[in-house]
């Protein structure tokens, strides 16, 4: 068994095609995970869901700053309850054969990049099972810059963490125990969060409402959409404001007069100044086909 293992990573994640990390982990482009960080989880969900990734957001978590969203890349760990044959052998494993150094959640950290957010499946152990405190989210925010940690665990030291601004932790619940009697069988391995899975690489988007992992190969889609819904819905709530629309005009299949106002509106508001790299001309194309009756609407969220 190895650690942090680049052909077990490729293996897994063979539908990103970008760049990767040394140990093959995939690497979103900092421009998409900048993005990312100004849409809602909801929109970045509906897309996901459309797509049969039903199983990618666990909700149920305690967080140290109830307002801050983080955004990362993950580099997952997953633990179980302590055997001691098993945990003497993958300690010595890693510290003789890896030169690897301290425990196990000192390996995580220490491979930590810009940017990174540690997913860790504690088995939802908080007794003895704090996987960050003081001193580790002092390394985390050192090393991230504004990621932080998401477990399936405890955590202690919060009265120290609150006071690391830049970085998050989600977690199930505080105990001023020590992380004891666990044993990490995989890093940067397929993660379980509660009801959901992470792969390493996925874009970890950790919110007040809960958390979701998205695929590195659909970031990209997964933003571009959510943009796409967001000014729709500014320039929906300015119409309505107006009494342009009615909320059945703005909620169903655009027509194509409505399409050629929200279009004009696209390229002169201020509204929408920031928004001006996305692309119209497929729902254009379509809002045509389907007023010469060319085929139906599917009748799913524009997401």
């Amino acid at each position: 068994m190895k650690y942090d293992n680049p052909e077990d990573i490729i293996q897994i994640t063979p539908l990103w095609k970008g760049e990767r990390f040394a140990n093959g982990r995939p690497k979103v482009p900092d421009d998409i995970l900048r993005r990312m960080r100004r849409i809602t989880l909801e929109e970045a969900w509906s897309p996901l869901w459309r797509r049969g990734y039903d199983f990618q957001f666990q909700g149920d978590f305690q967080t140290v700053h109830p307002k801050l969203t983080i955004v990362g890349r993950a580099v997952t760990a997953v633990f179980v309850p302590e055997r001691p044959d098993l945990n003497d052998a993958l300690l010595q494993y890693g510290n003789r054969e890896e030169g690897r150094q301290g425990f196990f959640n000192q390996w995580v950290i220490d491979s930590l990049v810009e940017d990174d957010v540690v997913v860790a499946d504690m088995f939802d152990k908080i007794y003895k099972g704090t996987f960050v405190g003081g001193n580790l989210m002092t390394a985390i925010s050192t090393r991230t810059k504004r990621g932080g940690a998401v477990v399936w665990g405890g955590m202690r030291d919060v009265q120290q963490v609150e006071q690391i601004a830049n970085v998050n932790v989600y977690h199930r619940g505080v105990d001023p125990t020590p992380i004891r009697q666990v044993t990490m069988t995989g890093m940067n391995v397929p993660c379980r969060i509660g009801n959901a899975i992470c792969l390493p690489g996925d874009v970890v988007m950790a919110t007040p409402v809960g958390v979701l992992f998205i695929p590195p190969h659909l970031a990209e889609l997964v933003v571009v959409l959510a943009e796409k819904s967001q000014v729709r819905d500014l320039f929906g709530f300015e119409r309505l404001e107006q009494g342009a629309y009615t909320t059945a005009d703005i909620d169903g299949d655009w027509t194509t007069a409505l399409w050629e106002d929200f279009l004009g509106w696209f390229r002169s508001s201020e509204k929408a100044a920031e928004y001006r790299s996305l692309s119209w001309e497929e729902e254009w194309e379509e809002a045509k086909r389907r007023e010469r009756g060319d085929g139906p609407s599917d009748g799913a969220p524009r997401a």
